[in-house]
């Protein structure tokens, strides 16, 4: 298959993105200019998002190994609405930095291609290709703070952890590919016996392996509080929107478009495993002290709630994932957003212990109300942003009629809302006399200041009026052809 022009139309924004970080690259090799380095990466980014018109004027699209069509759309609209945001409170958190600053933006353009890669993937070869062109700047954004040692922790462990999976992904391709003699998803089919046999089955669970480390899928979860705590707030950012979401986004595809990945065992396993990791990722959290740990806990058992989908793979389904991805990514934008900010500009390690947030509320009342709401939306609590996506996830549990699953949601709802009642009680108690780290006074007319209280808008917004997300959900999150 050749490509023609209206295949070049189609892959805009993936070009945009990629001719931004030459620029960026460009521009870094000729001189190094901060603000020049993040305005270059914004406009790049906002045009790529604007030209993402372009594939939905078009409908879908296919490449030997890409799919353009609404769930890529869908998810590459998320995936640059979350870089802009990582950009932007880049900016604020390296500010005070005295290294190099501008290779954090082409790190983070780089991943950003990878993902948009990533989401529209129909073949095992680009999957990889796009996995890998997401983690390996993560690598260095993690450890991009790399004089605190926690910072630089962070970027091995994720290295090492991820090598692994890799090697599991791999493996697991391989395995398939001798037993179906194909690499495209349709053509890992299950008919006649083909993946029947040992290799094709440990080829499909050492892929799921695979893409459960990068989904931190519980028991593969053990480096998330980790990479969590030491990574730059901006890294975090991006490892817990961009890189969660699209990986996701690939194994929604291979579950719906790969026959071999349809067996009823699958599903068993999958539903094994989300009972798992939503129930895991709530009790771990309960006793954290320390903020970044306790999101990354949460993100947990929040991809464990995201797993119902997988499990039941219908149309209800599909507009589920959507519904709530937007609503997660919101709520975990503006709270890991209001972390950097209090970490901004950067002075050492991150404010990353709940003891640096009690009192907040009387020193930064507004942030401290972002975090707040953030809160309560994870917690899945009325008139936010939260709830509308619990309660799609529950009633696509009643429908398919998997009670295990409901069961598994209601209490780790129940337990979940114990921590992060503990997070905004804090905000609120008499300051200490310990220590304790803040904002800039001029937070609030800051791009990144803007940014959070947007998010914040958007949750309470989004949990009143759902109606514009929900119609643009169910217009794009199809099931694939």
């Amino acid at each position: 298959m050749t490509l023609t022009p209206t295949h070049l139309l189609a892959l805009t924004p993936v070009i945009i993105v990629s001719i931004t970080a030459i620029v960026v690259m460009l521009g870094i090799a000729w001189r190094r200019h901060h603000l020049a380095s993040a305005t270059v990466t914004a406009l790049g980014l906002n045009l790529a998002l604007v030209s993402l018109l372009i594939p939905v004027g078009m409908g879908n699209l296919d490449t030997p190994l890409l799919s353009i069509d609404g769930i890529s759309v869908f998810a590459s609209v998320l995936i640059l609405i979350s870089a802009l945001a990582c950009s932007t409170m880049a900016h604020a958190y390296l500010g005070g930095y005295s290294g190099p600053k501008e290779e954090f933006y082409l790190l983070l353009l780089i991943g950003t291609a990878g993902a948009m890669v990533l989401v529209s993937s129909r073949h095992l070869a680009s999957l990889f290709f796009g996995l890998e062109m997401l983690s390996m700047p993560l690598y260095g954004m993690l450890a991009y703070s790399f004089q605190e040692r926690r910072s630089l922790e962070s970027g091995i462990k994720y290295l090492v952890l991820s090598a692994a999976g890799t090697a599991f992904l791999l493996f697991g391709m391989a395995l398939l590919y001798a037993q179906t003699g194909h690499l495209d998803f349709p053509g890992l089919t299950s008919g006649a016996g083909q993946v029947s046999g040992v290799p094709g089955l440990v080829g499909v669970v050492m892929m799921l392996v695979g893409l459960g480390f990068k989904l931190s899928i519980v028991p593969f979860h053990l480096w998330t509080p980790d990479v969590y705590e030491g990574g730059p707030g901006p890294a975090n950012i991006f490892l817990a929107s961009v890189s969660k979401l699209a990986v996701f986004v690939v194994l929604l595809r291979l579950i719906q478009q790969a026959p071999a990945f349809r067996e009823e065992w699958v599903r068993d396993l999958l539903l094994v495993l989300a009972l798992a990791t939503m129930l895991a990722g709530n009790l771990l959290a309960l006793q954290q002290p320390n903020l970044k740990r306790l999101l990354g806990y949460s993100s947990i058992a929040h991809f464990g709630y995201l797993m119902v989908v997988l499990v039941v793979g219908n149309q209800l389904a599909m507009e589920t994932s959507g519904v709530y991805l937007v609503t997660y990514l919101v709520a975990t934008l503006a709270a890991f957003g209001v972390v950097t900010l209090v970490s901004s500009p950067w002075g050492g390690e991150d404010a990353a212990g709940l003891h640096h947030y009690r009192g907040l509320f009387w020193r930064r009342p507004w942030l401290a109300a972002v975090l707040t709401v953030s809160m309560l939306s994870l917690a899945g609590i009325p008139f936010t942003a939260g709830f509308i996506g619990k309660f799609y996830i529950l009633a696509l549990a009643v429908d398919s009629a998997q009670w295990w699953l409901m069961g598994g949601i209601i209490l780790g709802s129940a337990i979940g809302l114990f921590y992060y009642l503990r997070v905004m009680v804090t905000l609120y108690l008499v300051e200490p006399g310990m220590r304790r780290r803040d904002a800039t006074n001029d937070w609030a007319v800051q791009a990144g200041g803007l940014v959070v209280t947007g998010l914040a808008i958007l949750v309470i917004v989004l949990g009143l009026y759902p109606a514009p997300m929900i119609e643009w959900t169910v217009q794009l999150m199809t099931i694939p052809r």
